[in-house]
């Protein structure tokens, strides 16, 4: 066997957030892939490698796991250009898709080409081959509906390939993935990890330790809402729901498109109007500075309204929790008028993370805790020929 490399990914439905290695190399691409042709139209083709290579991701993947295969797509940020982009949709589940697989084999193609771990994989002229050890997860609802086993085994014992196209720096270049070991976790019990542990896995929390926990993860087209005690997630508690922020940024992108004749590209767009630190909630029209805030505040609070019934059931049934966290990149997104919700009604003892990237990478941050944990307990050289770090 030869060497593996750590790779942490969370495919979330706004955005693949991937941590490498030592965590020396992150990776953020939109959730965002549109079908091509194989010889791509580029202005300035000469100066093509001059260019960013994640804002020009263009690439055919094979693999048996894919339910449509030897496809070629755009992904990412040069996606989000395309007419016939597609985004996940709500109901649709991520361990069945094939856009999540598509993500994750670009990603980790992303890493293996990279000049910094040319002495890591072995190159064949134009073929990488690359070894990895994963740590994923799965929304809560599939994990307990089983679908983690499924994921997994059909990565696992398979060669994945990702070949370059029309991609600054990576054209002509293909990398064959192989995985050594691929662990899936429930996101919601990642939520916690992350909450209580630093890297090696010792308790940085331990006011938060013992507590009775929920963790309401928001993300794009899914919430889960982990239960916690004893430091274990209790699964018959825990629950998951078909309801995310994807379907509100639709709507808000179909409104603006049908008031003011804007088309935005992707819900990553309508996420930047709604969260930029200046000029909130305002687009250009036509060259003015125009304000959207009616059609954001009513359909965000309208989520919003959804979201807290969805704690307030919860917590009536978990009548002993001490607090709640808000998590994922929809909590970011509805912070202030949950906030405003909960003081006007009932009150709970809720918390989110002033730091927008710490909950936005909160799921990556805890799979790369988790899988190197262990890497380490099995004692499995990672990249470079580094021994493991002991645990401290």
């Amino acid at each position: 066997m030869g060497k593996t490399r750590i790779a942490a990914v969370d495919v979330g439905n706004d955005s693949l957030k991937g941590i490498f290695g030592k965590m020396e190399y992150e990776l953020n691409i939109p959730n965002v892939i549109a079908r091509d042709i194989e010889d791509r139209p580029v202005i300035g083709i000469e100066e093509l490698d001059s260019k960013d290579p994640l804002e020009g991701i263009h690439v055919k993947v094979h693999s048996p796991a894919l339910k449509e295969n030897n496809v070629i797509y755009r992904v990412g940020e040069l996606a989000t250009k395309s007419d016939n982009a597609t985004e996940l949709d709500p109901g649709s589940s991520k361990s069945e898709e094939d856009q999540t697989l598509v993500l994750l084999f670009t990603s980790l193609a992303l890493d293996a080409v990279r000049e910094e771990n040319a002495k890591v994989f072995t190159r064949n002229q134009n073929v990488i081959d690359a070894n990895y050890t994963l740590g994923t997860g799965l929304p809560l609802r599939e994990v307990k509906e089983g679908k983690d086993a499924g994921y997994r085994s059909q990565l696992l014992g398979s060669v994945h390939q990702v070949e370059f196209l029309v991609t600054p720096k990576y054209q002509g270049l293909k990398v064959n993935l192989k995985f050594d070991e691929i662990k899936v976790y429930p996101e919601g019990f990642a939520a916690f990890i992350n909450l209580v542990m630093d890297n090696d896995l010792n308790i940085i929390n331990r006011d938060l330790i013992d507590k009775r926990v929920l963790i309401q993860d928001i993300g794009g087209l899914s919430t889960d809402i982990a239960v916690i005690k004893n430091r274990t997630v209790d699964d018959d508690r825990a629950q998951g729901f078909n309801l995310g922020v994807s379907e509100a940024l639709e709507q808000i992108r179909e409104e603006i498109r049908v008031k003011y004749g804007v088309e935005l590209d992707s819900r990553r767009d309508v996420v930047d109007i709604i969260t930029k630190k200046h000029d909130r909630n305002h687009i250009m029209v036509k060259g003015s500075r125009t304000s959207v805030h009616d059609i954001t505040d009513r359909i965000l609070f309208d989520l919003a309204k959804k979201q807290y019934r969805l704690l307030r059931n919860v917590w009536q049934k978990n009548s002993q929790t001490e607090i709640c966290y808000f998590v994922g990149g929809g909590s970011v997104v509805l912070k202030d008028y949950l906030k405003t919700l909960n003081n006007s009604l009932d009150g709970y003892n809720i918390d989110f993370f002033e730091d927008e990237k710490e909950s936005i990478w909160m799921m990556a941050n805890a799979y790369y805790k988790l899988i190197s944990d262990y890497v380490r307990k099995n004692n499995k050289p990672e990249d470079k020929g580094k021994k493991p770090v002991e645990s401290k």
